[in-house]
């Protein structure tokens, strides 16, 4: 099967910088591989608590790129973090496997829940994260959030945003990452390092596969947290609460100074949130 890496050295790097990051995390964790919809998955487990937070990454991200976050969660709950096969990181570089479908990504969070949990569930996630987390489905979940997430509405590309994607993807270099990461924060936030380190090797190593469907109306109850940036450039405030309440039937949380890289820039924020689902 084709992989989303351009070459093996190219993953290699990635996986790397990824158990380098996560060697370094002074939380304490475990790490560890499933099978899930046939494909190896990589999960961190940290902190602990009666419910889980299964957390999972945004499009072109990977656990190891949301320590801050995954801090903030696991000081509070036990906490699940799984990357998304076909995308960079530690699972599984397969690029065929989800064929671009949502329902394929949510039956693949379900296997996950299944087989690294035990008790109840909340799922958690960004970007195009948050979409698989709001397809997913599984006896154990008691509620989901989404935040800054895909599938619920078309997102907006605009000129420039459009602009520094084609350059960070044609010239892949800490300045092109760095500017990407500016368009993608809130006015005035400096991106961590780490994160200008991460899309470099991102841009230069591989091709992730997602989906761009969109996620159904909800058809049943479920407790559903939708939140974002008040200065998101893919979701601004009217357009998300619009679409949260047509597919959600729930009021969107809009978090002031904050873009779409809201998981890096208001992590207790983002955890207190999470709480008021688990609690």
């Amino acid at each position: 099967m084709a992989s989303i890496y351009r070459t093996s050295a190219g993953r290699d790097s990635i996986r790397q910088w990824c158990e380098q990051q996560l060697s370094a995390w002074p939380i304490l964790h475990d790490r560890h591989v499933i099978r899930a919809q046939g494909e190896d998955t990589h999960v961190v487990v940290a902190g602990t608590g009666p419910v889980t937070v299964v957390f999972v990454a945004g499009d072109r991200f990977s656990a190891a790129a949301y320590l801050p976050l995954l801090t903030a969660l696991a000081q509070r709950h036990r906490v699940v973090a799984a990357d998304i096969p076909g995308q960079p990181g530690l699972s599984s570089g397969a690029a065929g496997a989800a064929s671009g479908r949502l329902t394929w990504y949510g039956s693949w969070l379900g296997e996950v829940i299944e087989e690294a949990t035990t008790g109840p569930v909340v799922v958690f996630g960004h970007s195009f994260g948050g979409a698989v987390a709001l397809a997913a489905d599984h006896s154990r979940i008691r509620g989901k959030v989404a935040v800054a997430p895909a599938g619920l509405c078309r997102l907006r590309v605009t000129p420039r945003v459009l602009l520094a994607f084609l350059s960070w993807l044609a010239r892949p270099r800490a300045a092109s990452s760095l500017r990407l990461l500016r368009i993608l924060s809130a006015p005035g936030r400096a991106p961590r390092a780490e994160l200008v380190e991460w899309m470099t090797l991102v841009a230069r190593h591989a091709r992730p596969v997602s989906s761009d469907d969109l996620v159904p109306a909800a058809a049943r109850t479920m407790p559903t947290l939708i939140a974002s940036g008040d200065q998101d450039v893919f979701l601004p405030p009217a357009r998300l609460r619009s679409a949260a309440q047509q597919r959600c039937h729930v009021d969107a949380d809009i978090i002031p100074a904050a873009g779409h890289l809201v998981t890096d820039e208001h992590p207790d924020q983002l955890a207190a949130l999470v709480a008021r689902l688990v609690n």
